[in-house]
């Protein structure tokens, strides 16, 4: 049994009530993208910049046992020789993280340079440094891509692909050229060993969009969404200016696409940014607003008494609900109207990262009991 607080307003710690309630564990959902850096995965790279948010958006209509999954990315770059040759030529760029500004900072960051490509090396390096969840209840998976031979390095795949699964981690295989030539170097066989799925895509297709009446609107709500957060203390700078940067890099994508995908994982329960603004900090009384220092707040809240501020921080909280409302509407009418444009078309697109990573995770995640509405 775990004690909870009831309150008696939107906001912060208050004076409320003890009750005692049974907690259910949060399901989790943790997945590790391994990506292939060397000089020709310029088009990989480009895509994954362009489609995390769709990966994201994927789990926010995900739950398990009437409960929303905590969504935890990680992200490692290997076969660039702009790495270090001791590690492999391998880096582990982010760690398993729910902070989704930061993800999409470091895919912008990546930069391709050619190398020598260690399949089994990265997934050992993954499935050892990461802080993988010990619950065979949850959906943890590694997804990897790339395009040399999946048996090149010093550690096996095979040994590499049984540790994984013997965690309970899949491990999905993503060849970026023809399927055929996938199977004849491995990384068909790689996917066997941990229960995961063989695809190919071609890395240097163009992501297509469907255009929809609805996505100006959502795209102009994501960016309004910001106004209704309160940066404070050491981290509230960069967490604003992070925010607001990679708004920028969605837009500068081509198409609208990809912004649109960003705002709405914006309005999604899978995008929380407690260690720097106050709504998320205060939700569920994660904070006692009254105990934080007045310089640790914005200027325009450092005057006003304890109960302006609480009022305050409820106002911003119920301004972002209404946005992330309207935009759940529309993307739900979206979301219907490019069902049905895409049945009008003739031509089937050619598959990239995000096809290849959502068609595998709703698979694999109802398998664990996750459904999707």
């Amino acid at each position: 049994m775990k004690t909870l607080l009831s309150y008696t307003m939107i906001g912060c710690l208050t004076l409320g009530t003890v009750q005692a309630k049974t907690v259910r564990p949060e399901p989790r959902v943790q997945m590790a993208i391994l990506l292939d850096t060397s000089g020709s995965m310029n088009g990989l790279i480009e895509q994954a910049k362009g489609q995390v948010w769709k990966f994201v958006n994927e789990f926010a209509r995900a739950e398990k046992n009437g409960l929303k999954p905590r969504f935890e990315l990680a992200l490692y770059e290997y076969g660039n020789d702009g790495l270090s040759r001791k590690k492999g030529f391998i880096r582990q760029v982010l760690g398993l993280t729910t902070d989704l500004d930061q993800a999409s900072e470091e895919l912008f960051g990546l930069r391709t340079n050619g190398g020598s490509e260690y399949c089994g090396q990265v997934i050992q390096t993954a499935v050892e440094e990461l802080d993988w969840s010990d619950s065979n209840a949850d959906y943890k998976v590694i997804f990897i891509a790339g395009n040399e031979p999946f048996t090149q390095g010093p550690v096996a795949f095979q040994k590499a692909c049984r540790a994984a699964i013997a965690k309970g981690i899949m491990v999905n295989t993503i060849f970026c050229g023809a399927l055929a030539v996938g199977e004849q170097t491995k990384w068909a066989a790689g996917a066997v060993l941990a229960d995961g799925r063989y695809m190919n895509i071609d890395h240097n297709a163009k992501v297509a969009h469907v255009a929809a009446p609805q996505d100006r609107e959502i795209a102009e709500l994501g960016v309004k969404l910001n106004a209704t957060y309160i940066a404070y203390g050491k981290k509230g700078r960069g967490g604003r200016l992070r925010q607001e940067e990679q708004d920028t890099n969605a837009s500068h994508l081509s198409g609208i696409g990809s912004a649109v995908a960003r705002a709405v994982s914006k309005s999604s329960v899978h995008y929380r940014n407690a260690t720097w603004d106050l709504v998320d900090a205060c939700q569920g009384g994660q904070m006692d607003l009254d105990a934080v220092e007045a310089e640790q707040l914005p200027a325009e809240m450092r005057e006003m008494t304890s109960k302006e501020r609480r009022v305050h921080v409820a106002q911003m909280q119920g301004n972002r609900v209404q946005i992330q409302k309207r935009i759940a509407e529309l993307n739900a009418s979206r979301r219907v109207y490019v069902a049905a444009e895409k049945k009008k078309l003739t031509e089937v697109g050619a598959n990239t990262l995000a096809e290849a990573v959502v068609e595998t995770v709703r698979t694999q995640a109802e398998a664990k009991a996750f459904s999707f509405r």
